[in-house]
């Protein structure tokens, strides 16, 4: 089960952070905001992209859009969004619990800088009901992100 591998990815790294699991679902952005009482842009969703051959996780503030022509530029090709089952298949998270923390194999992890403006971030967990709560810096490291600037 995937929120089980975030479980064990929080427990071997950063055992003071704690899987948040709500009654109500946090499967997009508003719902999420309203489930942990903070504003959409706190909300770090992740994005699963291909970029040709690449399989990529690009993690973003909640209220921001990927910029194409930026996008373009930083990885040299136009980003195209996973279906669901492909999701699946590179994250085991389900669309809507998409995070970088429990993945099965390693995927290139990037974090959009407009992130950076917020103290804490909350992004899923591996469930569409949960999530953890961090500093945006700290998610990075812990999952050793890149900083990049795609998003307008």
């Amino acid at each position: 089960m995937s929120i089980d591998s975030v479980r064990a990815f929080f427990a071997a790294n950063a055992p003071d952070i704690a899987v948040i699991v709500t009654e109500q679902s946090s499967a997009t952005v508003a719902l999420a905001a309203e489930a942990h009482g903070v504003e959409p842009g706190q909300i770090a969703k992740t994005i699963c992209l291909r970029v040709g051959d690449t399989v990529m996780l690009v993690v973003a503030a909640g209220t921001a859009r990927l910029d194409n022509r930026k996008f373009k530029d930083r990885f040299g090709g136009k980003p195209r969004m996973l279906d669901a089952d492909e999701v699946v298949a590179a994250t085991s998270h389900p669309v809507g619990g998409v995070c970088p923390f429990g993945l099965p194999s390693p995927l290139p992890i990037y974090c959009d800088v407009g992130l950076k403006a917020y103290a804490e971030v909350v992004p899923a967990a591996g469930a569409t009901n949960a999530a953890v709560r961090l500093s945006p810096d700290r998610m990075a490291a812990l999952v050793n992100a890149e900083w990049v600037d795609v998003c307008q």
